[in-house]
This record gives C-alpha cells, sequence and structure tokens, in this order.
C-alpha cells in the first residue's frame, strides 16, 4: 500500500498558511499573459466539449476556481486543507468547494469534463505521480482534458520552514524535468496536447510548465 503520510504535512501546513496565502496569491487576473493565455486556451476547450463538470483540484482559496466560472465554466474545487475550503466557501458562496485528495478523488469514474491541477502537484512525491494521475485518468470522461501547471527543474527535493509570512511548514516539494511528467501523464493513459515551459522570469530561478492532455475517446 502507498504510503500517504506526505498528505499530512501538506494539509497542516497550508491550514496554518491559509490566510496569508489568500492574501498574497495573485488572482489569474494579475498572473503574466502566458498563464492566462494558456488558462483561456482550458477554459474554451471544456466549455466548448461540454462533456461534464470541471474540477480545480488543488483549489486553494478559489481565487482559479472562481477564474474559470466567470468564463462560464461549470467549475468547482477540491482541496485537501480544510482552512483552504472554508476560505473558498466564503468568497465564493455561489461555488461549490469540497475537501479531498486527489490521491483519491471523491467523484465517479468518468464524471468529469476537465480537471485542472494549477500549481497543486509538486507536493506529490514523484512515486506517488503514477497514483495521482491514474485518478486523473480515472475520473475524466472519455475525450475530456486536463490541464496540469506547475514549478519543474532538474528532480530538486526542496524542505523549507517557512512560508507566505513567515509560518512554519513541514511539506516538500519535488521540481521534476517536464520530460519526466510528459512521461508520467502518458503512463496514465493520457494524451499530450500541448505543453509550454516558461524559462525563469529576470530574478527567479523557478522554471514553470504547462501540459494539456486528453483522455482517449473509448473505442
Amino acid at each position: 500500500m502507498a504510503d500517504l503520510s506526505y498528505l499530512t504535512a501538506v494539509r497542516d501546513s497550508y491550514d496554518t498558511v491559509a490566510a496569508s496565502y489568500f492574501e498574497q496569491v495573485k488572482p489569474p487576473q494579475e498572473l503574466d499573459p502566458l498563464t492566462r493565455g494558456m488558462l483561456n486556451v482550458f477554459a474554451e476547450t471544456v466549455r466548448t466539449d461540454g462533456l461534464g463538470p470541471v474540477a480545480d483540484v488543488g483549489c486553494g482559496p478559489g481565487k482559479v476556481t472562481a477564474y474559470l466560472a466567470e468564463r462560464r465554466v461549470p467549475a468547482f474545487g477540491i482541496d485537501l486543507s480544510p482552512a483552504m475550503v472554508a476560505l473558498a466557501r466564503s468568497a465564493y458562496p455561489e461555488l461549490r468547494f469540497d475537501v479531498g485528495s486527489m490521491t483519491s478523488l471523491p467523484l465517479a469514474d468518468g464524471e468529469l469534463g476537465g480537471i485542472l491541477a494549477f500549481y497543486s502537484t509538486h507536493h506529490t512525491p514523484p512515486e506517488l505521480l503514477p497514483t495521482v494521475f491514474a485518478e486523473f485518468h480515472r475520473t475524466l470522461a472519455p475525450g475530456a482534458c486536463l490541464m496540469l501547471s506547475g514549478h519543474v527543474g532538474t528532480g530538486q527535493h526542496l524542505r523549507p520552514t517557512q512560508a507566505y509570512g513567515g509560518h512554519p511548514v513541514s511539506w516538500e516539494s519535488y521540481l521534476l524535468p517536464p520530460e519526466q511528467l510528459a512521461g508520467l501523464l502518458r503512463q496514465a493513459g493520457l494524451v499530450l496536447t500541448a505543453r509550454l515551459v516558461e524559462e525563469p522570469a529576470e530574478g527567479s530561478e523557478r522554471t514553470y510548465a504547462t501540459f494539456l492532455a486528453r483522455k482517449p475517446q473509448q473505442r
């Protein structure tokens, strides 16, 4: 059985930083044009497909979920942190937000018309990413789209002790090469349709990548 003990550290840490995170993290409207552009492509794709509701997995305080909803996407959020979900429900009471883990989504097979995983998988140990991506495949309807965005690197394993204003955290992060992530998505049965790798901005060392993929149609 997979060791999911890391989820406790992730949940407790995000519960601790939730209020500061909500204040400090920019809404999508204030992000760079490339990131907004990819979110808009995803929103248009899932809206046009019309295959079912769209889950923002690891939604945090719901800012990106709300951004999708403003673009007429039937989006709802799922997050491991009850404190994050409480903030999201308070800020966007018209939207649905559930507590849950991407390792075992509380959703039926083929229920979703799309999944957005926006900077939400990098705390997952690499050996458990196949479990997460298998859940994405399981819950997507045939033909439905996944957008995965996040930090990438050369295999770094980060263990910060503070975040978002100095709050103590015990989560860990894993910055994998883009090609490794692409390979894991393919191994989960998803078909890559696009990828974007953004080089570090001036004064930053962080590289970001976005992948678009689809679950194949049933034959």
